[in-house]
């Protein structure tokens, strides 16, 4: 299935009031017209992450495609008189021309890669950079975080179920996120509809505490969704209740959830309850405020997969990728690119544009990423490009489906070394090594 499409509202607003006076004054000097390279990275991961994730890029490309400013959009910014008229006027003939490249959705990323690269005018390359911005940090902080998940749940299905701790629209995109990220399945319907991500669910808490006891409540249920279902068993007594939802169901049941107390000892007390009740294929689910270092904890106990909320959709303690939009080349009088970036004391830039590859060793194992600028060097049998094209002189080239960002994560983060999955502080999992064009 291919992302959602693109929404008739415009994203035009979705940006800050900078934004806007920049483009005014670059119209006013005549300098919004020069041939312009903004990129995004990474100036450092969060603090003992080994690698980030790329996500979102779907979700911006349709972004992007809706980003004009119509009679409603132009109305707005004329009464808030943000802009003046002849900048109002430059907006409302304003379609994205230029061109963007990126890292593949799912590929993963380091410090310093050129994850996406937007070349056009000044103009309109600028107007991007906050749509642009609020859209990856999200999307690459679920994803990033959802990657240690999947991973330290080391091939047990993980749900993600976090759509009561979030903005609305933002546990849609989270849930998106998670999915190219390994994760199974979405507590969310939106992220069902919008995107096709398999949905599941049964019931809360309050699901049994309106029925008169928990048999009532196992029997409603089971009467309504089969004994194929997930009965909640921590309400009271686990061990009364899984005795009951057993008896209820009878030994195919589907599975039964644990959402408190001590999960890794409830998870072998259960498992011994069911299998000597004879309901050995019933799978225990657990959930309640999971994190990768809780799941990576469960990882001896009898569980059968795990429901995640609020760490995920807070991207596990970094809910943003740190992510940056910058100007790193732009046209002289003459028309060629020069190199520019920023050198303030502690934010020093690399100018001009990039290009990025993963070099592998013989074994297809990760070794380092290398950026340079300048004509791109010939690969060898052990490396790869990493930026694709995705728009092209205004038109959206780069869509695919959602289930292939899935599996490129699969296959990228199989590509790092072995390190790259483990939860201690450490460094991130290759090095990143420019290469400056010579002179």
């Amino acid at each position: 299935m291919t992302d959602a499409p693109s929404r008739d509202a415009s994203t035009a607003l979705l940006t800050d009031h900078y934004e806007l006076t920049m483009l005014q004054a670059a119209l006013r000097s005549g300098a919004a017209h020069r041939r312009c390279v903004f990129e995004v990275f990474d100036r450092r991961l969060p603090e003992g992450r080994r690698y980030g994730v790329v996500a979102g890029t779907g979700r911006l490309l349709d972004a992007i495609e809706a980003f004009r400013f119509d009679e409603a959009t132009l109305d707005s910014l004329a009464k808030a008189r943000v802009v003046d008229d002849e900048t109002l006027a430059w907006l409302a003939q304003h379609t994205f021309r230029g061109s963007v490249w990126g890292y593949a959705e799912g590929d993963c990323f380091f410090p310093g890669s050129p994850i996406l690269v937007v070349e056009g005018t000044f103009a309109e390359a600028v107007l991007l950079e906050t749509l642009v911005l609020s859209i990856l940090n999200h999307d690459c902080a679920i994803a990033s975080a959802a990657s240690r998940m999947t991973s330290a749940a080391l091939g047990r299905p993980c749900i993600e179920m976090g759509s009561r701790r979030t903005h609305e629209l933002a546990a849609v995109a989270a849930a998106r996120a998670a999915y190219v990220a390994g994760f199974a399945t979405t507590s969310n319907l939106a992220a069902g509809e919008c995107y096709g991500v398999p949905t599941t669910g049964t019931s809360a808490h309050a699901f049994t505490l309106l029925h008169d006891n928990e048999r009532s409540a196992f029997e409603a249920q089971v009467a309504s969704l089969g004994s194929a279902t997930t009965l909640l068993v921590d309400t009271y007594d686990v061990t009364a209740a899984v005795r009951t939802a057993v008896e209820v169901a009878g030994t195919g049941l589907g599975a039964v959830r644990l959402d408190s107390g001590d999960l890794l000892a409830q998870a072998f007390q259960v498992r011994q309850q069911l299998d000597d009740l004879g309901a050995t294929g019933t799978r225990i689910i657990v959930t309640g405020d999971l994190d990768e270092h809780a799941i990576a904890a469960l990882a001896a106990a009898p569980v059968d997969a795990y429901g995640v909320g609020t760490a995920l959709v807070t991207g596990s303690g970094a809910a943003t990728a740190g992510l940056v939009y910058k100007l790193v080349a732009r046209a002289d009088d003459d028309g060629t690119l020069v190199g520019v970036a920023k050198r303030s004391k502690d934010k020093v830039g690399v100018a001009g544009r990039k290009w990025a590859q993963r070099r592998c060793g013989a074994d297809g194992v990760a070794q380092v990423e290398v950026t340079g600028t300048g004509a791109e060097p010939a690969l060898d049998a052990h490396s790869r490009s990493l930026l694709v094209e995705l728009v092209r002189e205004g038109t959206v080239v780069g869509r695919e489906p959602l289930a292939t960002a899935r599996e490129r994560h699969r296959a990228g983060l199989a590509e790092l070394p072995a390190s790259a999955v483990q939860l201690s502080r450490g460094e991130p999992a290759i090095p990143t090594r420019h290469e400056r064009e010579p002179a």
